[in-house]
């Protein structure tokens, strides 16, 4: 006879073609979904733009609506605050990020929070699930694949009962990603084609004799190359300084996370070449928008930031993040005791 929990959770399973393992049933990370670091993967498209001929790919993209509103709003921060193209850049990336991609980035660790809020009584769940299946296969004379089927088809349903319980299913948090990653992408391209003069031209002036000569200290000119290599390298050592600050902060990584790691650092390192090939009007953008994402993750552990955000609590919260993170830091990569 089965007991009340198990009646409660089990249902009559056939076998089914259910794979070896169930994302659901996997512990729920609280590292947020996406990697800053991870934007550059459209380095590639954006800087191949020579390789492009007519009606090609990238250049249904460069005309597309996005683009067009990209630059439809660099050119408004321009003239409404007559500012330099390089200060225009500047002040376009912190209001985007600021205003766009923060909120975004508060509800995402919002969600997460919940989900790991979540994490004990999923485990709880699961003990008493596993007994019930070991005492119904018993029973039934199961075989050990069909009672791992009834296990994961039944922790599959309840851990999907309990999302929609607090309103926290994980795929919510990834509204970041849809959101800064085309935003990323359309700026960029947006930029190239001001750099390019394949864009408009205000009051008889191109857009493209502004960069030229709207840049600033070693870069005067927007629409060349960094030849110094300083905004390149810069924004790869901000990249890198993200992807350690997240990896810092995380005890006991997973093997895919540990391999994510990695190959977002080998990617923050190819950025470094990548960004020396494009105008320095896109890498002095992608730098602003680097420093920004740094100052986001940063602002996202203060404890009084995240309580005006309504951020729940959860285990893994600390009362002095910085200090915790400035000694993560020292010990990993100065005293390394």
């Amino acid at each position: 006879m089965l007991s009340r929990l198990g009646r409660r959770w089990l249902r009559p399973l056939p076998v089914l073609q259910l794979g070896a393992r169930d994302p659901l049933l996997a512990p729920t990370s609280t590292d947020g979904i996406k990697y800053p670091a991870l934007q550059v993967w459209a380095v590639a498209s954006v800087s191949a733009v020579g390789s492009s001929g007519p009606g090609s790919w990238y250049e249904a993209l460069a005309t597309s609506a996005p683009v067009r509103g990209a630059e439809d709003v660099l050119l408004g921060v321009h003239t409404a605050t007559g500012l330099p193209w390089w200060a225009c850049i500047g002040l376009t990336t912190v209001a985007l990020r600021g205003g766009v991609t923060l909120p975004l980035a508060a509800y995402q660790h919002y969600i997460l929070a919940k989900v790991e809020n979540l994490q004990p009584e999923i485990k709880n769940i699961a003990r008493h699930l596993n007994q019930e299946v070991a005492v119904l296969a018993n029973q039934l004379r199961w075989s050990k694949r069909v009672a791992r089927l009834t296990y994961l088809k039944n922790m599959r349903r309840l851990v999907s009962e309990l999302y929609v319980r607090d309103n926290c299913h994980p795929f919510k948090a990834t509204v970041l990603v849809w959101i800064q990653f085309p935003m990323w992408i359309f700026m960029s391209v947006a930029l190239r084609n001001f750099s390019t003069g394949a864009t408009h031209s205000e009051a008889g002036f191109s857009v493209q004799e502004q960069l030229a000569t709207d840049g600033i200290l070693w870069f005067p000119d927007l629409t060349a190359l960094d030849s110094t290599w300083i905004l390149p390298i810069s924004v790869g050592i901000i990249n890198l300084l993200i992807v350690e600050i997240f990896a810092l902060q995380k005890i006991g990584m997973s093997r895919f996370q540990t391999y994510i790691t990695y190959f977002v650092r080998v990617v923050s390192v190819l950025m470094i070449p990548i960004a020396a090939t494009v105008p320095s009007s896109i890498v002095l953008y992608w730098l602003c928008s680097s420093l920004m994402g740094l100052s986001q993750n940063l602002l996202l552990r203060s404890p009084r930031f995240r309580q005006l955000c309504r951020i729940p609590l959860t285990k893994s919260d600390s009362d002095t993040p910085y200090k915790d993170l400035f000694a993560a830091f020292y010990t990993k990569f100065i005293s390394r005791k």
